[in-house]
């Protein structure tokens, strides 16, 4: 197993690396008592290299590991690779690409929404992945052959794996239905963990003025504290305590201690005295505006919609496994409410290649041209003679 633990080493295997058309990647890190994961090893696999990299060793720069990451030429595949790009983000300052992730591959291959990793192995490759190492403390050294065996055999399974998806969803034509999700995997923003846009991650329960900017101020005193002192947002404020104090809005440290929801003492402390003359400043600006919340406009209400899209719903999943192809490509729920009151909606799912699968379909029930009826037991789809 070729253990990488300084840069010469490093750099030696990205030239080799950076020659091969795909390289598999995952990472092993630590976040359960931190804001910032922290990084603890990545392992890599392409045809004929497989090397893990200690990024905790003495005097190693990650450097030609992140010009691997950010070399289009090379393709970078992960599973339920959020997490780690997200990593190599605030690592790097630049997203990895091209990128494709198997787990959003899956969706299109009848796998499901969110297929687990050792399922998919198991499922493409007929091999079992151990998962006796999966929760031990990467931080630790020196690793365990046993920890650096498991984590090894991720990326060579990934490897081994994703040619096979790749032909057949070339074999199939559903290589393009992944770019939507591909797309928003790798948009900077949905990894955006500035203070002044902390906010948006919260569902908004009221629309006044005073509420949201409150709302926007606490949020950002958390995020900020958060980073600041890495550790988890929930362990600094949890949301509802935040929900609270903009509902509540107390401009001293001495009205948190009558909020229910957050911690007792707080007001006493150092951080109730910062978010109370933070509140104090933002709520008292002459120039204060509340953050703009952009809310999805709703399907018209309407008391006939209900059983179409049961009906929908229905379709929708018949089509799924019809076709092999996870419903969450498709259609969502908003979508499908917007079909029931709207031939003419503007969703994803009238338009493309989601027409053709589902969106034809689901007009052709609203209008009558097709029924869904039971045969067998099992749902059929019939077309309707014009009368």
């Amino acid at each position: 197993m070729n253990i990488i633990t300084d840069t010469q080493a490093l750099a030696a295997a990205v030239v080799e690396l950076r020659q091969r058309p795909f390289v598999a990647v995952d990472t092993e890190f630590l976040r359960e008592t931190t804001f910032w994961p922290k990084l603890c090893l990545v392992q890599i696999a392409a045809e004929g290299v497989e090397i893990v990299i200690d990024p905790l060793s003495h005097g190693l720069d990650l450097a030609p590991l992140f010009a691997l990451m950010n070399d289009g030429a090379v393709l970078k595949v992960f599973h339920a690779a959020r997490q780690d790009l997200e990593i190599f983000l605030k690592l790097d300052g630049r997203m990895p690409g091209p990128v494709f992730d198997t787990q959003i591959g899956a969706m299109a291959c009848g796998y499901g929404d969110s297929v687990a990793y050792d399922a998919l192995v198991q499922g493409l490759l007929r091999k079992k992945v151990d998962k006796a190492a999966r929760f031990t403390d990467w931080s630790r050294r020196p690793l365990s052959p046993d920890q650096l065996h498991y984590a090894l055999a991720d990326v060579t399974h990934l490897r081994d794996l994703y040619p096979r998806m790749r032909a057949q969803l070339e074999a199939e034509g559903r290589l393009e239905w992944l770019a939507d999700e591909l797309g928003d995997l790798i948009d900077p923003a949905n990894y955006d963990v500035s203070p002044e846009n902390a906010w948006k991650r919260l569902k908004i329960r009221k629309g006044g003025a005073d509420f949201l900017i409150a709302l926007q101020t606490a949020a950002a005193w958390r995020e900020s504290t958060a980073q600041t002192r890495d550790i988890p947002r929930s362990r600094v404020m949890k949301d509802d305590a935040l929900y609270e104090v903009a509902e509540q809005r107390p401009r001293s440290a001495a009205a948190f201690d009558r909020l229910r929801a957050v911690p007792k003492g707080f007001g006493g402390s150092r951080g109730g005295a910062e978010l109370a003359a933070a509140l104090d400043a933002a709520l008292a600006a002459p120039d204060r505006k509340p953050p703009v919340v952009e809310r999805s406009a709703a399907p018209p209400a309407s008391s006939v919609n209900g059983p179409i899209v049961e009906l929908l719903r229905v379709l929708l999943r018949a089509e799924c496994e019809r076709c092999g192809v996870a419903a969450k490509l498709i259609a969502s729920s908003a979508d499908l409410d917007w079909i029931a009151a709207d031939d003419a909606a503007d969703v994803a799912a009238l338009k493309g290649w989601r027409r053709d699968v589902f969106g034809a379909q689901a007009l052709a029930l609203k209008s009558g041209a097709i029924a869904l009826t039971m045969k067998d037991g099992k749902l059929d789809i019939r077309q309707i003679a014009p009368r």
